[in-house]
């Protein structure tokens, strides 16, 4: 945290230099509460099964990019919390990127995305983001639509957390929902022994919050009626009035925050208290009163946060150190220190599939830019979260707040954000337990990038204090001989690994004299030392419900236009397909056709197919984890998705393929399994007859050899391991009206998504897109940081 630290001086407050309680508490907070928290942008809110969502993570230290961790673990679970899938993201600079491609046949429900790393998993599960995603399925039996039912609950919660007899006191009144919250609420302060009369009365800000003053009486007993725009009260009491106590009274404005003390009936006055303002684990500010008084106010000025937008924690303590008021604010409300991307030249298009382009400017200080551009449809509906509200808001709260980006807008409310704020506690710490001397166990540290223990095994012996050599192998890249030595424990670690294919590990040991190196009594083993954790947790409830579907149920447009799109795909995936099995034709008998005919029978013989002979070619396997792996990327219109135990399943055209070993139908984790170098062809099969779309692998028969000029050590001797996943590269659109498929109707909501736009030297960052067929208007959301941190966020509708 890049912080300014203030020590108030005036005549009434003088800054605290001896090692009270209280200092040391300080100091524990600084050295061990360090925490990190994310915010994950996605290019939809909401998804048809079979898109992709592609998403851009931002890991944070308080207010500023977190330096801590180059790894975030990010989770797809279903309603039921079963795992669907999940990324391993590298960080740079506290920024990752990647994907899920979501199956055709996901039921409609909602989805919950979790992102965290693995320092996070040291404290409270619930400051981990998990962010609901709605996804749609036209073939599901059950559908959502939103529930009708506002069931909520009301608080009300006095500013400073204290009601004392003849003090005005600030409150905050908060509704709570599982589901949804009403559209508009208002209420009344009564005393229960004349509730026929109202004290003052009260509007809501927004669906969320409330607030009104009162000064209350000793012995009264007072209570809030409030109802919502459908009629539905709840009836709740305010605390107790107290007859002493200290009093808290916090503004804030472009200049600072100002505070106000007062004590009624305290034994010494407000002399030896203590005000602390803390800005998340770091101390911004502090001050004691040292004269007897009971009033006591200045202002905070807004260099405690180098001028930045954050929200600061105050906290008042007794003379013994005990913590007797608090208080959170935010600074600045209503002046965000937020810079605008500097666009020099736009060229926008309205005419279908046209291109378009934004320049930004090279002399700007922002160098890596987030860009997202989708179809403007009109609507204007508002953002629900965003950066600013993750950053500043949700990030540190774990309680649900209904759009929190709306207090971040450019008509935001800055009283609505503080009784926001008056009804949160801070949870990150409790000053109890920090004065107490308690300290977080972190089990997990921060690792610089990921980590493997590797186990070297000969004659079935563990291989203990000894120097081994490891042939380490990074994709299709040589091998690199490595001498390491193997602890007492018989293990070599390998640290700080950053790669996003995969490694092999081999184990070689010199051959004793007058005999042939033989590697059977060879064996090594890998396990990740970075590893994701158990969701032990409750998804948080949204405001969707499930029914059962009806017959020609509407879907919603922007479904309607996914659905559209992903079959617009399958039909240029198609052509591609369709040209690839021409040539495959057109081609004479050769080896590989020889090798078809032998190893293929009956209804396993198709034209339609696309072929990988190893016996006769070398295909450069060796590098490979399994076959699946070697597959990605080879054939057009076979992809892959992991299923639960991590192995790649194949896909064609975007259905999941069957698969045979050797024209017995098998499953994915078999095939996985098997030594690539066993394997004799692979045979691509789509639509064909009975077969369907299927992916069959043979084995080697008789004395059939790999082509492979390259030597792969026995499956028993190697070790892959998996590092970071490699994001996929989308896609920029170009249909052409002159292109072999015929697209009648290119409905793409996302037109553009890239979560790395570089500035260089070279090529001046410029975003460029193709338009689909019914754009008049496009939202615009670039999000930048420089090299100091500053926020660049930058939402608008271009024309």
């Amino acid at each position: 945290m890049k912080n300014i630290f203030f020590l108030l001086l005036i005549s009434t407050v003088q800054p605290v230099f001896s090692q009270t309680k209280l200092e040391k508490a300080i100091t524990n907070l600084e050295n061990n509460y360090e925490q990190e928290k994310v915010y994950l942008l996605t290019d939809k809110t909401q998804y048809a099964a079979g898109d992709q969502i592609w998403f851009k993570s931002f890991v944070f230290d308080g207010y500023n990019r977190s330096e801590l961790s180059t790894t975030l673990f990010v989770e797809l679970y279903d309603a039921d919390k079963k795992l669907i899938d999940w990324k391993t993201i590298l960080l740079t600079n506290g920024e990752g990127c990647g994907d899920f491609k979501l199956k055709e046949n996901l039921p409609e429900q909602i989805y919950f995305v979790r992102a965290y790393t693995p320092y996070m998993t040291n404290f409270s599960e619930d400051f981990q983001i998990v962010k609901a995603i709605p996804i749609y399925n036209p073939n599901s039996t059950e559908s959502l639509e939103i529930s009708k039912s506002s069931d909520w609950s009301a608080k009300a919660f006095p500013e400073g957390g204290t009601f004392i007899n003849g003090i005005p006191t600030k409150f905050a009144v908060r509704l709570s929902s599982n589901t949804s919250l009403p559209e508009n609420w208002s209420g009344k302060i009564i005393d229960s022994q004349n509730p026929n009369v109202s004290i003052t009365t009260f509007k809501s800000f927004d669906k969320n919050v409330a607030s009104f003053t009162i000064t209350p009486a000793l012995g009264k007993k007072y209570q809030a009626i409030i109802q919502d725009n459908a009629g539905k009260k709840q009836t709740i009491d305010l605390p107790e009035v107290a007859n002493s106590g200290l009093s808290l009274e916090v503004s804030s404005s472009k200049d600072g925050i100002k505070y106000s003390l007062k004590g009624v009936n305290l034994k010494q006055q407000l002399q030896n208290y203590k005000i602390v303002g803390t800005i998340s684990n770091h101390l911004a500010y502090r001050a004691n009163i040292n004269q007897l008084t009971n009033e006591a106010s200045s202002l905070i000025p807004t260099k405690i946060s180098n001028g930045a937008n954050a929200v600061l924690q105050l906290a008042i303590f007794d003379d013994q150190d005990n913590l007797v008021a608090q208080r959170l604010c935010f600074i600045k409300p209503n002046n965000l220190k937020i810079e605008k991307a500097d666009i020099i030249a736009q060229s926008l298009k309205t005419t279908p599939r046209s291109f378009n382009s934004i320049d930004l400017s090279p002399e700007s200080y922002f160098k890596n830019y987030t860009v997202l551009v989708s179809e403007d449809d009109g609507n204007n509906n508002a953002e629900e979260e965003n950066l600013l509200s993750g950053l500043w808001l949700t990030g540190d709260f774990t309680t649900k707040i209904d759009a929190p980006a709306q207090y971040f807008s450019k008509n935001t409310n800055s009283e609505a954000l503080d009784a926001l704020l008056i009804s949160e506690k801070w949870k990150r710490f409790d000053w109890n337990s920090v004065l107490s001397g308690s300290v977080p166990a972190i089990k997990n540290n921060s690792p610089k990038f990921l980590s493997y223990r590797i186990k070297p095994i000969k004659d079935n012996a563990i291989v203990r204090d000894a120097a081994v050599t490891l042939a380490l192998k990074l994709g299709n890249n040589p091998p690199e001989i490595n001498l390491f030595k193997t602890d007492q424990n018989g293990y070599v670690y390998l640290d700080n690994l950053n790669f996003n294919e995969p490694l092999s590990v081999s184990l070689f040991v010199n051959a004793e004299k007058g005999k042939e190196s033989n590697t059977d009594n060879l064996f090594v083993t890998a396990e990740p030392l970075i590893n994701p954790t158990e969701f032990k947790g409750n998804f948080p409830g949204t405001k969707y419900k499930l029914v059962k579907a009806t017959e020609n149920r509407k879907l919603s447009p922007s479904i309607s236009r996914a659905i559209n799109t992903q079959k617009n795909t399958k039909k240029t995936e198609n052509v591609d397909v369709q040209i690839e099995e021409v040539k495959l034709v057109g081609k004479k008998k050769d080896p590989k056709e020889e090798l078809d005919k032998q190893l293929s029978t009956g209804m396993f013989s198709s034209i339609n197919s696309t072929i990988f002979d190893f016996v006769n070619e070398d295909q450069h396997v060796s590098g490979s984890n399994n076959i699946f792996d070697w597959l990605q990327g080879r054939a057009a219109g076979l992809t892959f998705q992991r299923d639960n135990s991590g192995v790649n399943v194949p896909y064609i055209r975007n259905s999941q393929a069957k698969v045979y070993l050797d024209e017995v139908q098998s499953d994915a984790s078999m095939i996985a399994s098997l030594p690539v170098t066993n394997i004799a062809m692979v045979k691509i099969i789509k639509g064909a007859g009975l077969i369907g779309d299927a992916v069959l692998i043979y084995t080697m028969k008789g004395n059939m050899k790999s082509k492979s000029n390259e030597k792969a050590a026995p499956s028993n001797n190697l070790a892959i391991i998996k590092g970071y996943d490699k994001p996929s590269e989308f896609p920029i659109e170009m249909i052409d009206n002159d292109s072999p498929v015929k697209i009648e109707n290119d409905s793409r909501e996302t037109l553009y998504w890239n979560p790395n736009l570089f500035d260089s030297d070279y090529v001046p960052p410029r975003i460029k897109f193709f338009n689909n067929d019914s754009a008049k208007q496009y939202k615009v959301l670039i999000i930048s940081f420089d090299e100091d941190d500053n926020l660049l966020y930058e939402q608008e509708i271009l024309k």
